[in-house]
């Protein structure tokens, strides 16, 4: 069997952080890949993640410039859900 590569946008309205990483990043849409392979013994398909990959700015200053980083699912999917239940700020009356 073959693996699989899935490919998806994930999109943070606020500043997000993730275990390991030293820095913030601004909100935006961020590039994710996840790799999976498939687990042979079984009599029907089914895949086990191996990585999940995030396209991150590498510098600050250098917008154009990336870096990719293996990330833990489950951190990342609590930044998402973080950032999604966040509410707006309040503009003052």
């Amino acid at each position: 069997m073959v693996g699989s590569t899935k490919r998806v946008t994930l999109t943070f309205r606020y500043p997000f952080s993730l275990k390991g990483i030293d820095r913030p990043f601004a909100a935006g849409q961020y590039e994710l890949i996840t790799n999976e392979e498939p687990i042979e013994e079984l009599l029907f398909p089914i895949y086990r993640r191996v990585a999940t990959l995030i396209f991150l700015p590498a510098d600050a200053d250098q917008p154009s410039s990336i870096k990719i980083v293996d990330v833990d699912t489950a951190d990342l999917a609590a930044a998402h859900e973080r950032d999604q239940r966040a509410s707006p700020p309040r503009s003052p009356p």
